[in-house]
């Protein structure tokens, strides 16, 4: 859910790694009786083919027609996200893959993914989606959901370290601090993403806000104290407020994780959504404008991909050897390539991004689009 402003990248290294990311759907062409739901979006619309459907794995396939980028969203009614898909480019083509159980949804259309988005109310009906799920399918949650637990657990004291180190105006090591307080944030972003209301609060930037919010007043969470440290040069007392709001933000986020709806789609698209946050912010240096640490959100970013990946590789390689395969050469040449840039490798230590080179920053992104692609067809491996 945040804005590309594509000013880092040749454009062409963008729109390659987006391409790679936004699914295997722009490859596809299906129409009507497909059994698909069909969203096509504009600016000004969000038109849904069909407002009832049965219960169990679905799929819905957007097209947008507008000139804005746009996002989808399937939210439960209470504003949780189901599953969503972010930067499908004006004219592209984007698919999710979703267990769903019957119940009332909304669909929702973002163009220049901001605000509140178009929607549209959906039922799903029947009970295709409580049918027994396969012990490996099983096992794939239960151990997610413990990871996801335990990446949340863990960055509560590390965040609290980077907290005090504001609080006691210490500048070098709150500077010290800010990129490892957010690795586990960032292994897990999709499933925190699903709650709609924590993601705002603490890993915002200040393009992403809203209309008509006042970033001196609106603006919480860890970029905001990024800009100060690292682009101010200084702590200020309302930097030290914002230290304690941030870890209330997060103490909420690590005791609701645990009530995430999690499905083996759900983690494929979770790690699919990882791969998009590498596209779009940190391959471009956005994430991370003023302490360019870009690079260790990109190797979380990677880790939580992976993570997801294998725990999900003995259903996929069962229903898609050959996507598993490519899944595994993809992932190790990633690593592989992510490994030049890293200072240390027994730890988190990576190059300022700064020092990385168009060049350097155009094999990246083509590793992304190598990965991407695959990656983008796991959710229907799993769902078959």
């Amino acid at each position: 859910m945040r804005p590309v402003r594509l000013s880092v990248l040749t454009a062409a290294a963008v729109v390659a790694a987006l391409t790679a990311v936004t699914g295997c759907a722009e490859k596809s062409d299906s129409a009507g009786g497909d059994g698909a739901i069909h969203v096509t979006a504009t600016d000004t619309a969000c038109e849904v083919s069909k407002k009832d459907f049965p219960a169990g794995k679905a799929t819905i396939e957007v097209e947008n027609k507008g000139a804005k980028v746009t996002e989808l969203y399937l939210l439960f009614p209470d504003g949780r996200i189901v599953a969503e898909r972010e930067n499908i480019g004006p004219g592209t083509k984007a698919s999710i893959t979703a267990e769903i159980k019957a119940g009332d949804y909304e669909i929702a259309c973002k163009p220049g993914m901001k605000g509140d988005g178009i929607r549209q109310q959906v039922k799903a009906t029947g009970s295709g989606a409580v049918e027994k799920r396969s012990p490996e399918a099983d096992a794939a949650v239960s151990a997610y959901r413990t990871y996801v637990q335990e990446q949340a657990d863990e960055t509560l004291p590390k965040a609290q370290a980077f907290a005090d180190a504001v609080k006691a105006g210490d500048l070098e090591a709150a500077k010290k601090a800010y990129a490892l307080s957010r690795i586990g944030w960032e292994r897990t972003e999709p499933v925190a993403e699903s709650f709609g209301d924590i993601d705002p609060k603490v890993d915002v930037r200040e393009d992403g806000l809203e209309a008509g919010q006042d970033p001196a007043k609106d603006w919480t969470g860890w970029h905001r104290l990024e800009k100060s440290l690292f682009q101010d040069g200084k702590i200020t007392d309302q930097d030290k407020k914002l230290a304690d709001t941030l870890m209330a933000d997060l103490t909420d986020w690590q005791k609701k994780v645990g009530q995430a709806e999690i499905t083996p789609t759900s983690m494929a698209n979770g790690a699919k959504e990882l791969l998009d946050e590498v596209a779009t912010g940190k391959v471009t240096g956005e994430e991370e404008r003023y302490s360019h640490t870009d690079l260790v959100d990109f190797k979380a970013n990677v880790e939580g991909a992976q993570k997801a990946y294998e725990l999900l590789k003995p259903i996929a390689s069962k229903n898609d050897p050959a996507l598993a395969a490519e899944l595994d050469k993809q992932f190790a040449s990633m690593n592989t390539l992510l490994d030049k840039y890293r200072a240390d490798k027994a730890s988190y230590e990576f190059q300022s991004y700064e020092s990385v080179k168009e060049d350097q920053r155009k094999e990246l992104s083509d590793a992304v689009s190598a990965l991407g692609e695959p990656l983008s067809k796991l959710a229907a491996a799993v769902a078959k």
